[in-house]
């Protein structure tokens, strides 16, 4: 605990300061000519792959949730090309952010300005124990945790299980969820009007393709690559913040840069599979500077050296944070339930 507590600290001496966040503000212009290449390049490996999976239905299914695999990774990719247009990080003008944004919005089955307002909370609020519950993934502390009746804690046990938090939970995220904008019924008619709006084009253009293509064929193409896009997007997203050394404060104790830069891990992903995922592995970057394309980011960290070892995850390491479940405020870091439970041992043995 003790030496957990001396890096804590001698971390929050580690504030970002203005002089970086000016240098990383110099990062924070789009290139249209690239945008539109991305945009581009990623559209059409994406439908390419699609109609690769609808046309091998002849030859094998098999064969068809093998193609599934690309197509449900190029659609991930949109969706992190509609968080950089939520950001208004893809194109200089508002306008062409927004309507692309919710273009993409209709293919990842999510209501851009609904996402985008809950994506804006999760940025202003990360780390901080006292504004949980919007944008991110449930966490409790050991002490919560503890102090729950027993129905809580299975439940929690439950929604923090591998199985639900990466298939059930991504797949009724993207399906149903996303269907009506829940918290916000006294909010702005516009983000109605986004989630009506985006349930209706769905409808318009699923119906489409099925009187095309029939309703088989296009569900047992469409879904496969629907849920494993929701479940990249959850996976990538819980290890961003789900890592044992993240940081969280209560409130008053709360710092919006420090926590981006130590409460979001650089997932160091393979060459490859940094194109696909749009680099959103450099996430303390992005949470310090949410204006900085996403293919500008890795730019950033050859530049800035401060940037290359801080909070770094392998792909390895990334699978070890599936363990972790709760903060651990005396330890200042994620545990397992295990550990948390010798925590609770360890705890009424000092008392005795």
């Amino acid at each position: 605990m003790g030496h957990m507590q001396q890096q804590a600290r001698s971390e929050q001496n580690l504030t970002p300061s203005r002089d970086l966040l000016k240098a990383l503000a110099r990062y924070g212009e789009p290139h249209h000519m690239r945008s539109l290449f991305e945009l581009t390049i990623t559209s059409v490996l994406f439908v390419v792959f699609w109609v690769a999976s609808w046309w091998a239905l002849s030859i094998s299914y098999w064969l068809t949730l093998a193609i599934c695999v690309p197509a449900g990774a190029f659609l991930a990719r949109l969706f992190l090309i509609k968080h950089d247009c939520g950001h208004r990080a893809f194109f200089r003008r508002r306008i062409f952010n927004d309507w692309v944004g919710r273009v993409l919005g209709v293919l990842t089955l999510t209501p851009y300005d609904v996402w985008r307002r809950d994506h804006a909370v999760h940025h202003a609020t990360s780390g901080n124990l006292d504004k949980r519950g919007t944008g991110d993934i449930d966490t409790l502390t050991v002490r919560e945790y503890q102090a729950s009746p027993r129905l809580r804690r299975i439940a929690y046990h439950l929604y923090r299980h591998p199985l639900v938090m990466f298939v059930v939970g991504p797949a009724y995220h993207f399906l149903l969820r996303n269907r009506l904008p829940l918290g916000f019924a006294n909010a702005d008619r516009r983000f109605w009007i986004s989630a009506m709006g985006t349930n209706a084009t769905i409808a318009l253009v699923g119906g489409i393709m099925i009187y095309f293509l029939g309703v088989g064929p296009f569900l047992v193409v469409q879904l496969p690559i629907t849920l494993l896009a929701a479940t990249i997007g959850v996976w990538l997203f819980y290890v961003q913040h789900q890592f044992e050394d993240t940081v969280w404060a209560e409130d008053h104790a709360w710092n919006l840069h420090y926590a981006a830069l130590f409460g979001s891990s650089h997932y160091e992903l393979p060459s490859v599979l940094n194109w696909i995922t749009a680099n959103i592995g450099v996430h303390h970057v992005h949470h310090l500077n949410s204006r900085i394309p996403y293919y500008r980011l890795p730019q950033v960290v050859r530049d800035i050296p401060r940037f290359t070892k801080s909070r770094r995850l392998t792909l390895m390491q990334g699978f070890v944070c599936m363990r972790l479940r709760l903060w651990d405020e005396d330890q200042q870091k994620l545990v397992s339930f295990s550990e948390a439970r010798e925590l609770k041992v360890d705890a009424t043995s000092e008392m005795k």
